[in-house]
This record gives C-alpha cells, structure tokens and sequence, in this order.
C-alpha cells in the first residue's frame, strides 16, 4: 500500500509555483520537493491543513491511497 500525494496535479490547476506554495503554506521548497517525491513519512495536520487553506482543496484531493499491485502496475514500486 501506498499514499499518493497529488500536490504537482493541484498546483498545475491552480497556476501556482513551487516557491509561491511553499511560502503560502509556511515550508522550504525542499520539504515541498519530499512530498510531491512521496519521500515524507509524515505530515503534520498543522501542514496539511495549511496546504488545503491555501489550494482551497480537502486533505483528500491531496493525499491518495493506493494499492501494492496499482503501485507496481504504474511502475512506482
């Protein structure tokens, strides 16, 4: 099992920048890099919710689960 984050599908909709997100929501542009990466390991609520103020979006538009097969079917595993 895998968690799917969507931020790159969310800022494209949004014409946002990497740098104009990570300064909204209050992160580096690198800790943005670990989560459009599927890197993190974890995501504050503080953190989330701060990115679903400032793309308008619920935790679910950004954050997918996705089964093993789906994963290694789409060549992420």
């Amino acid at each position: 099992m895998a968690i799917v984050v969507e931020l790159d599908l969310l800022l494209v909709r949004r014409n946002m920048s990497v740098g104009e997100f990570a300064e909204a929501v209050g992160i580096t542009p690198a800790n943005v890099a670990v989560l459009k990466n599927g890197r993190a390991k974890a995501v504050r609520f503080t953190t989330l919710d701060a990115i679903c103020r400032v793309l308008d979006c619920q935790p679910g538009d950004v954050l997918r689960w996705v089964p093993d097969d789906d994963r290694q079917a789409a060549g992420r595993g």
